[in-house]
């Protein structure tokens, strides 16, 4: 497969509630991605916490501590060309501000959905423990959520198949000439 180094780096930073969908998007982008050659990686927060972040818990601090190590990470791949698929829940608009001065080519993406919908997709049950006060600075719940007031991409996973965000999203990349055009791969669902 020919990797695409004709395309300049750039930071596509995912941001929303957890449960919005970051992960599943992120995902299908990476599938697309793949198969048409693209040079990119995709960071993801949960497995971040598993390996880079780990030493850091989730008060305020912490939070900006872990994006901060994310931003160097993006940085160092953007401006070497390398696009940067990134999924955070970040939800402090300073520090996603502070991504974007850092970063080569930063895309801020609002993965949205209302927080009742995010609350029925909790498979592991997050949501409902904050609620019951056994998770403290839970984003959404007991920690605020800042949403961004002007992305450059909104979607609404409430609204659409997570193949038709991918979708959004891939358009935008191509319409910036930050990969190439090609037939997607994504079924709908």
């Amino acid at each position: 497969m020919t990797q695409h180094n004709e395309y300049p780096g750039y930071v596509l930073w995912m941001t929303g509630l957890s449960g919005a969908g970051k992960t599943t998007i992120a995902l299908l982008l990476e599938q697309e991605l793949k198969a048409r050659g693209c040079n990119f990686e995709r960071l993801d927060g949960d497995v971040v916490r598993e390996s880079l972040t780990r030493d850091l818990g989730f008060s305020k601090e912490d939070r900006d501590k872990n994006i901060e190590r994310v931003s160097f990470v993006a940085k160092l791949l953007s401006r070497n060309g390398v696009g940067c698929v990134c999924s955070f829940i970040s939800p402090y608009q300073a520090v996603r501000d502070m991504v974007r001065a850092n970063t080569t080519n930063f895309i801020e993406v609002f993965i949205d959905a209302p927080l009742n919908v995010v609350i029925d997709r909790d498979v592991k049950g997050m949501y409902k423990k904050a609620i019951a006060g056994e998770i403290p600075n839970f984003t959404g719940i007991s920690d605020p959520f800042e949403a961004p007031a002007q992305p450059e991409i909104h979607i609404h996973t409430d609204r659409e198949t997570p193949a038709e965000s991918a979708q959004r999203i891939l358009t935008y990349l191509e319409k910036q000439n930050f990969i190439p055009v090609g037939e997607s791969i994504l079924q709908p669902a």
